[in-house]
């Protein structure tokens, strides 16, 4: 299968000079992904006319999935397709939040996780954004068909 980049509309523009995801070998590999909207505010990010912050991790995890299950579908493939997710947290005292949103999403059998902290984000009302690696449909039956050989008999 050949590479392929995956720029979706009515969403968010990258900053930067990449794509929201990348199609390749049977896998869509999804750029890190935040809750940023479309008109670049931050979903889950409010400030008062003082300049005051009120953040919410459990908002924005919840507005990042959906982002991430918006570039998954223009790809062709949904949630259920992820293998694979790496978050990252300004704070691990939100750890909690997040967790029980993607709860709500996953159970065990879901994509297989790491969760780090890190120093700060592309923005500072950002809280956490993720990246994450999902099985392409078509890639699975690609290669399906690619792997599987008959034997002449003699």
């Amino acid at each position: 299968m050949t590479a392929d980049a995956i720029t979706v509309d009515g969403k968010a523009t990258p900053r930067g000079r990449f794509p929201h995801a990348r199609l390749a070998g049977g896998f869509v590999f999804v750029s890190g992904t935040s809750s940023r909207r479309p008109d670049n505010t931050i979903e889950g990010a409010e400030a008062d006319e003082f300049g005051a912050t009120r953040l919410d991790a459990a908002t924005q995890t919840r507005a990042v999935l959906e982002n991430i299950r918006g570039i998954l579908a223009e790809a062709g493939c949904g949630l259920g397709d992820l293998v694979q997710a790496t978050a990252y947290l300004v704070d691990m005292n939100d750890f909690a939040a997040y967790n029980a949103v993607w709860a709500e999403y996953f159970d065990e059998s879901g994509p297989a996780r790491t969760t780090v902290a890190v120093h700060a984000l592309p923005h500072p009302h950002l809280r956490i954004e993720i990246q994450a690696v999902a099985r392409h449909p078509v890639g699975d039956e690609a290669e399906r068909t690619t792997t599987t050989t008959t034997e002449e008999e003699p």
